[in-house]
C-alpha cells in the first residue's frame, strides 16, 4: 500500500512539474492534511483555472505503556487533490478543489497498522502574487468517509509562489 501511494505521488509532481508553470509551497494548519507541507501547481499557464496539489504531513505520539516501556503511535497523512481558482486581478482568487487523503497509522503496541483513505472538498481564498512571493490560503474543507461527514472542518496555510504565470 505505501509504495502504491508513494508511486502516485512520485508520478504527479512528475506528471505536472513538466507541464505547469507557476508552482508553491505551502504549509497548512488544518485541512486535509492537518498539519502538512505541500506543493502546488498549475496545469496551464495561466494564473487562474485549474492545478494541482500533493502534501504530507501527520503526527506522532507516544506514551508510557506502564511497565516501563514506551507505546508510539504514528499517522501519515497525503493529501492529493485538485483545484480550480477564479480571479480576476492576479493575486485574489476564489478556490474550488476536492481529493483524497490516504492515512496510514502504525502503533507499536502489538504492531498494528491501519491505513484508509477519507474524501475532502475545499472553498476558499487564496492570495497568491502574479509574479510569485508569499502566499496566504483560508478555506472550508469538508471532509467525509465512510460512516462520517465533517461539513464545518476548515484551515489555513502560508507559502511562498515560484515564477511567473500568464494570466
Amino acid at each position: 500500500m505505501k509504495k502504491k501511494i508513494v508511486t502516485v505521488i512520485i508520478g504527479l509532481i512528475a506528471l505536472t512539474t513538466v507541464h505547469s508553470q507557476a508552482k508553491s509551497v505551502y504549509f497548512e494548519l488544518g485541512g486535509p492534511g492537518l498539519a502538512s507541507f505541500n506543493f502546488d501547481m498549475r496545469f496551464g499557464h495561466k494564473e487562474d483555472g485549474f492545478g494541482g496539489r500533493v502534501g504530507i504531513g501527520g503526527f506522532s505520539i507516544s506514551s508510557d505503556d506502564g511497565s516501563g516501556g514506551k507505546d508510539k503511535v504514528g499517522v501519515v497523512f497525503i493529501p492529493i487533490g485538485v483545484n480550480y481558482l477564479l480571479g480576476k486581478d492576479g493575486k485574489n482568487y476564489f478556490e474550488l478543489g476536492g481529493g483524497v487523503t490516504p492515512v496510514i497509522a502504525s502503533s507499536s503496541f502489538n504492531d498494528e497498522n491501519f491505513s484508509t483513505t477519507f474524501g475532502h472538498l475545499l472553498f476558499g481564498y487564496r492570495m497568491q502574487p502574479q509574479n510569485g512571493g508569499f502566499t496566504f490560503r483560508a478555506f472550508i474543507s469538508p471532509v467525509f468517509g465512510s460512516g462520517f461527514f465533517i461539513p464545518y472542518y476548515g484551515g489555513v496555510s502560508f507559502g511562498y509562489k515560484f515564477g511567473s504565470g500568464k494570466k
